[in-house]
């Protein structure tokens, strides 16, 4: 016969026998259903029970991410790490995810930098991180005080076959790999993925990120959200200077910087995420209050607070059917914003 399990005491409080499990289950079930702050709320309980259960944790990072508590989902992805807790290849790619949705390129520079002085990295791994490295230093910011040591690697690509890949994460490898290349030859197959209707906006966006960087002055059209554009790369704006995004970072800073700075980085993230997935599109509505308003309200909800939307019009003086319709929009596109690794 099995022994009865005894009730846990911890400060004094008495937790029932399994609870912990109970917790874990309901809140992976939660994470599946996509009740994401149901999740968080019910894994953060299992976790004040068990502190190192690998499920729990990495389904509340899961839970933090999906949520856009990306901050939250950075740090415990991190401590994992540190502390050897769950699968660590697997681990260090969901590290990595959440790094490229920050855009801490040179974070993820470090991190895989690391893992090759290491010499641990897996043989059938090693051009996975070879070419996100890659891409990382093209995006990490040029202030570093060293440059850092460019990696040849000769790529098997004769042709690119973007439009042929049906993995996300085999397309992100390939034109990862362009980085280092000129991107001149292959011109014909990007401007067939850029024009499709297929093509993942966030992959798009790199691809016009390199195009401006190797200064290609040649008309193109690119399509996304089943809209298209015509555009020249090199009088597009960088990303992170657009005229829509810095207007409303403006807003939030005025609003929030000095009474919330916490607060007002975890927006800020996610406004430059959305910019990032959007570029080169201007979205409806124009209005830049809406937007501000809309991303201070959803980003109170992901931390779990409850807004009330006419408190939040009132503040940024723009109409609730404003705040609405980029509410929608910002939702939509966190459900797409980056394919996972």
């Amino acid at each position: 016969m099995k022994k009865r399990e005894r009730a846990k005491r911890k400060d004094n409080i008495i937790f029932l026998p399994g609870l912990e499990k109970r917790l874990t289950d309901k809140g992976l079930e939660s994470l599946h259903n996509k009740r994401y702050q149901e999740a968080i709320t019910l894994l953060e309980e299992a976790r004040d029970h068990d502190s190192e259960n690998s499920d729990i944790l990495i389904g509340l990072v899961l839970a933090y991410f999906e949520a856009g508590a990306y901050t939250k989902a950075r740090e415990l992805a991190n401590e994992m790490l540190l502390k050897g807790i769950g699968d660590y290849f697997h681990m260090v790619d969901l590290y990595l995810t959440i790094l490229i949705q920050l855009h801490e390129y040179q974070e993820i520079v470090s991190t895989i930098e690391a893992l090759f002085d290491e010499k641990e990295i897996p043989p059938d791994r090693h051009d996975h991180f070879l070419t996100i490295l890659q891409f990382s230093k093209r995006m990490a910011d040029n202030s570093q005080q060293e440059p850092i040591e460019e990696v040849k690697v000769e790529t098997p690509f004769k042709e690119l076959k973007l439009s042929s890949l049906n993995n996300i994460n085999e397309q992100l490898l390939v034109i990862s790999s362009l980085a280092e290349k000129n991107i001149r030859p292959y011109m014909d197959e990007i401007k067939e993925y850029l024009d499709s209707e297929s093509g993942h906006p966030f992959l798009k966006t790199m691809l016009l990120t390199l195009l401006k960087e190797q200064e290609y002055d040649k008309r193109i059209v690119v399509k996304k959200f089943n809209e298209g554009v015509s555009i020249v790369p090199t009088e597009l704006p960088d990303i992170k200077t657009q005229q829509r995004l810095k207007e409303i970072e403006k807003i939030l800073e005025e609003k929030l910087e000095n009474s919330d700075p916490v607060l007002f980085e975890n927006i800020k993230g996610m406004v430059e995420r959305t910019f990032f997935i959007t570029y080169p599109f201007e979205l409806e509505p124009e209005e830049v209050s809406a937007w501000a308003a809309a991303f201070h309200l959803l980003v109170l909800n992901y931390l779990g607070g409850d807004p009330n939307v006419e408190d939040i019009s009132d503040d940024y003086e723009i109409s609730t059917k404003k705040i609405e319709q980029a509410l929608t929009k910002i939702r939509e596109l966190e459900e797409i914003s980056y394919p996972n690794i």
